[in-house]
């Protein structure tokens, strides 16, 4: 792991560029085994997938399609509207018939009028935009990942509506593929000069910066499997996220509320349109709100409620939720929809008429109570969160129910969720209390079979014979313990193809299929440049980046160190203590501290800059607004001891 360094010479802050790639095994993805069909052909024999009627709501109201492909300011492809064309007719033997279904579903993209005075924009990122008219001009609901995507489809829009001035923007809450792409919709200077009203759920920017500063870099890589950003766009490969379809990994943005719904319910009128907002923190978000148009009869659930389970722990990692508040939000919005007529969201297609409105919210509610009480049950029988997950189905009510399946979120893995909100990750044996790292077990595993070729040939046999989950575990010891068998890691991949091939969650077909992508050529390359979120950096409160930083401390490495630094940012009129001690790095907001080892003064800016690894000899050498008092050498030692972690650290192979 590399440091983050202070150079005499360019006084820059240097990031990593990642770990050295790992040679993978090569190869393609197989075909669907015999085991593969066998399981597929019972989904699609279990499940009634010709019902019509989400066809027909995802396609209603369709205005026009968008063609061609969005790009980054790099040249790189964000978004090509054709690249999901293969989705037609019968699902093909690599894909769950249930996901294949979903993912028909959310390839319907494009301009839609949900009702007089309201239209959506799918497909254009993973997350919808909605536009409501008002008296002078439009009110955008969560624009989206990237100003790249926004801009785009706010443009599409103008094309077929008329180009109308944005008049105001709901962030419903703190994810960022709903907030990350404002800066595409409106400027800073827009917002101030017109006063366009930025309305959120208090604790907005606290969730919004916190979780993309502190363990960003991890949740990044992570969600390359969860979003399978890396495969390919075909039947073998990545075919839907579950909530729609790519992720633009584009630049992200921010901009600050300038209006905050703190009550559990508040009235309030933009831009002559009457809205009622309902503060529903701490389940999906825990910054989150929904609201109602009572003139329109129109309902937005925001991400607390869409055409599938969500999940309480994402793949890629976060809070863990709170699946019994989560139900309770569902009861209450069996309330607020009492007169609704129309239902939209966040993300997936609406819903129209009250009936089928309230059957959505209570599929959704005992979906979560089911999972919530199951698991709590099966806990205080002395089950572990292993045995829960192979324990827990859904009753058939429920799981009739294609709108709460698992295509994003599973139930395996939801009560996994539920077992750690109440009892953490220890499952309460003792053998699991302090067990040997994952390589050093692996080799001695490795050791009692005899060997990786032993281990190989017998996962080849339960490969043979349908028995995925057995496979993987086994040759994912032998990867572990023998870097160097390439066998184990075609194998390995070949099994994750299989298991990707029968998910019916988009994000555990993602997950394997990215880990037998990886097993073949390596770690990616890249993942999220910090410079692409240099404008949400800008608007980060400056201890974010302090706890983060203080989070990179090399303990070891600071052990008996004892240096202290004044950081005082000339333009914020603010100033930081920061210094070692115990091995921990502490700060405090005050006054530059007499008896410090040295002094960095410059602006946010360029400290945000060089911490993103964008700031250049004009920001550094060159600038008037830093400067550096004391000891520069005692200044490297300081940042020295703060280490970068690369954002492309290996997952399937050590």
């Amino acid at each position: 792991m590399k440091k983050l360094n202070i150079a005499l010479a360019a006084v820059l802050i240097t990031l990593a560029t990642g770990c050295s790639k790992t040679s993978g095994v090569g190869g393609a993805a197989g075909d669907a085994t015999p085991e593969t069909l066998r399981v597929n052909a019972q989904f699609a024999k279990d499940l009634k997938l010709d019902d019509a009627q989400d066809f027909e709501d995802a396609k209603r109201g369709f205005i026009a399609k968008p063609a061609g492909k969005i790009l980054a300011a790099n040249g790189g492809v964000l978004k090509d509207f054709d690249a999901y064309n293969f989705l037609e007719g019968k699902a093909a033997d690599t894909v769950n018939p249930s996901l294949w279904r979903h993912a028909q579903l959310n390839a319907n993209y494009g301009l839609f009028k949900v009702t007089d005075g309201v239209y959506q924009l799918r497909g254009f990122d993973m997350a919808n935009m909605t536009i409501i008219e008002g008296k002078t001009g439009w009110i955008l609901v969560d624009p989206l990942t990237a100003p790249e995507t926004s801009s785009a489809a706010l443009a599409f829009a103008r094309q077929h509506l008329g180009n109308k001035p944005v008049t105001a923007v709901v962030l419903t809450h703190a994810h960022v593929d709903h907030f990350g792409g404002v800066l595409g919709v409106v400027t800073p200077k827009e917002v101030a000069e017109r006063k366009i009203p930025i309305v959120a759920p208090a604790g907005f920017m606290e969730e919004a910066t916190s979780e993309n500063i502190m363990v960003g870099t991890a949740m990044a890589r992570r969600s390359l499997y969860q979003f399978g950003r890396d495969l390919p766009r075909d039947a073998k490969g990545n075919v839907d996220n579950g909530l729609g379809k790519d992720v633009a990994y584009g630049a992200i943005g921010i901009i600050a509320p300038t209006w905050l719904i703190y009550k559990p319910t508040q009235q309030t009128e933009l831009d002559g349109v009457n809205f009622v907002f309902h503060n529903v923190p701490g389940a999906e978000c825990p910054a989150e709100m929904t609201f109602s148009i009572p003139d329109k009869k129109l309902y937005d659930g925001a991400e607390n409620l869409g055409q599938q389970m969500h999940n309480l722990l994402p793949v890629r990692g976060a809070k863990v939720r709170d699946a019994l508040r989560w139900s309770n939000y569902m009861d209450q919005a069996l309330e607020q929809t009492k007169d609704a007529q129309i239902y939209i969201a966040s993300h997936n297609w609406p819903v129209w008429g009250n009936t089928n409105i309230k059957k959505l919210i209570t599929m959704h509610r005992d979906v979560y109570k089911y999972t919530h009480d199951q698991t709590v049950r099966l806990i205080n029988a002395g089950n572990t969160p292993r045995e829960i997950a192979d324990i827990v189905q859904l009753p058939k009510s429920l799981s009739g129910y294609f709108g709460a399946r698992g295509y994003y979120g599973d139930i395996r893995h939801n009560v996994k969720a539920v077992y750690q909100f109440y009892l953490g990750a220890y499952d309460g044996n003792p053998a699991n209390l302090n067990p040997l790292p994952p390589q050093a077990s692996a080799k001695k595993y490795l050791e009692l079979i005899g060997g990786s070729h032993k281990a190989v040939a017998s996962a080849q046999t339960a490969f043979n014979n349908g028995e995925y989950r057995w496979a993987a575990e086994l040759l994912n010891q032998a990867v572990f313990g023998d870097p160097s068998n390439k066998a184990a890691k075609e194998l390995l991949a070949k099994t994750y193809d299989q298991m990707g091939y029968m998910a019916e969650a988009a994000t555990w077909r993602n997950s394997y299929l990215t880990a037998a992508l990886e097993l073949r050529n390596g770690p990616p390359p890249n993942v999220v440049s910090e410079a692409s979120m240099i404008q949400m950096l800008l608007q980060t409160p400056v201890e974010r980046f302090l706890e983060a930083m203080a989070a990179g401390l090399n303990g070891p490495d600071a052990e008996g160190k004892d240096l202290k630094v004044n950081l005082v940012l000339t333009d914020l009129k603010e100033s930081y203590v920061l210094w070692i001690e115990n091995s921990v790095l502490h700060f405090k907001n005050g006054e530059p501290a007499a008896d410090a080892n040295a002094t960095l003064t410059l602006t946010k800016e360029i400290f945000v800059k060089m911490i993103a690894g964008t700031a250049g000899v004009k920001d550094t050498l060159l600038s008037d607004d830093l400067k550096i008092g004391g000891s520069k050498i005692d200044l490297v030692r300081f940042f020295g001891l703060i280490d970068k972690a690369p954002g492309t650290f290996a997952i399937v192979t050590k």
